[in-house]
């Protein structure tokens, strides 16, 4: 009697033990193939297993889901959202998971979901649909666009302290020269200038300092040949100063802005560094132009150029030449300086020579580099139209006016 009482009390214990062990299983959801109740238990990283449908229904009104790209964006991981993905139909992001999920995990399972994993983290001491929202790495304020500029705008006046360095770059013939105080949120724009035919760069220093004192970093060859032969170079050794650790340029130079300058044959080095550098994105040069007036038509698509010249100078007909070629499609400037007092004369016209452009009109060349380097976009009405600065307007401290005009703006 006891052996058939004990029997039966095993077999109805089993029983007992199987329909509790079955009841327990829930049936595979219509499109995760799990419970989404138990998900949270697999840690944060199967949360974006759990499909769309499944975790709304659980908390509908879940600011995860609501918020559609906000969710991503406040997130603090760099791709919360995961790449070609929309938030609102596959949130990825650990902030889409079901806040009321995490109370089956237990204390010591939450506290291993990093908070940054996160846009949203719930408060321990208020109910589980309040959250205490996180302060993201992406709330930091982005650097500023743009190159560093002296905020004084005036090109015809020198502002940073600079330091003018001789006897440097273009093997060991060249002129460096760069604020003293060089910006550590900004980078700085890059000129390079080419010497007239048998001048020394040093011959150029007011226009090299005032260049740099507005904020660029000036490098001069020792010659300037009717090429790049010197030219390429120098902005060579430039770059490397910029990449090596423990110069004083070391980061401080951005090498996509970067024009190109010079007197007469250093104009046409200015020209050629245009054509044929893509570093070098616009030019202005100084009383001259080519020779064969052709070289503006090979200038590529998205440059720039200007060419400042005197009435009287003997460059007169290849600036001129060199701009009105019909085949010119580039953005360009002409800009005669007239009403000089010099002897020297073109055709009858007698006035500003051959050596204006660095000198008399050097806030040209300021003006220029700050508008097409800098992104002063407000100078275009200096230059284009009819009654800018540069093209009806008084050449500032020196005798006579501008006479400009401008193409294919």
């Amino acid at each position: 009697m006891k052996s058939m009482m004990l029997k039966g009390l095993i077999m109805v214990s089993a029983f007992a033990f199987m329909s509790c062990d079955e009841s327990t299983i829930a049936a595979p959801g219509p499109e995760t193939g799990m419970n989404t109740e138990s998900s949270a238990a697999l840690g944060p990283e199967s949360s974006a297993a759990v499909g769309l449908e499944s975790s709304a229904a659980v908390n509908p009104e879940s600011s995860a889901l609501a918020g559609g790209d906000e969710a991503c964006l406040a997130s603090s991981l760099p791709d919360a959202c995961g790449p070609g993905t929309n938030p609102a139909v596959n949130p990825t992001s650990s902030s889409a998971a079901n806040p009321q999920s995490s109370a089956v995990t237990g204390p010591e399972s939450s506290a291993g979901i990093p908070a940054s994993s996160s846009s949203e983290v719930a408060n321990p001491q208020s109910s589980s649909s309040e959250v205490v929202p996180v302060v993201s790495s992406s709330s930091e304020e982005p650097k500023p666009d743009g190159i560093f500029l002296s905020d004084d705008t005036d090109e015809n006046k020198n502002y940073m302290e600079v330091e003018y360095i001789k006897n440097t770059a273009d093997n060991g013939g060249g002129v460096l020269c760069y604020p003293k105080r060089l910006s550590n949120d900004k980078k700085h724009g890059v000129i390079l200038w080419g010497p007239g035919g048998g001048s020394n760069p040093n011959d150029y220093e007011g226009i090299i300092r005032r260049l740099a004192s507005h904020g660029f970093v000036v490098v001069a060859t020792s010659e300037s040949p009717d090429g790049t032969g010197r030219g390429i170079p120098a902005l060579n050794w430039l770059e490397k100063k910029s990449t090596t650790q423990g110069d004083p340029l070391f980061g401080k130079l951005d090498m996509t802005k970067v024009g190109a300058s010079g007197h007469s044959m250093g104009g046409l080095q200015s020209e050629k560094m245009l054509i044929n550098d893509k570093r070098v994105i616009t030019a202005v040069l100084n009383n001259s132009g080519a020779f064969n007036h052709a070289e503006l038509t090979n200038v590529p698509q998205g440059k720039t150029a200007a060419i400042v010249y005197g009435e009287g100078g003997m460059e007169r007909p290849n600036a001129e030449g060199d701009y009105n070629n019909r085949n010119v499609r580039i953005p360009a400037c002409l800009l005669k300086m007239t009403g000089g007092q010099g002897n020297e004369c073109y055709n009858g016209e007698c006035g500003w020579g051959h050596g204006s452009g660095p000198w008399g009109g050097m806030a040209a060349t300021v003006a220029w580099m700050r508008w097409h380097l800098g992104g002063e976009d407000w100078r275009k009405d200096d230059f284009v139209g009819t009654s800018g600065k540069y093209i009806d307007g008084a050449i500032i401290g020196q005798p006579g006016k501008w006479k400009g005009q401008c193409k294919n703006f």
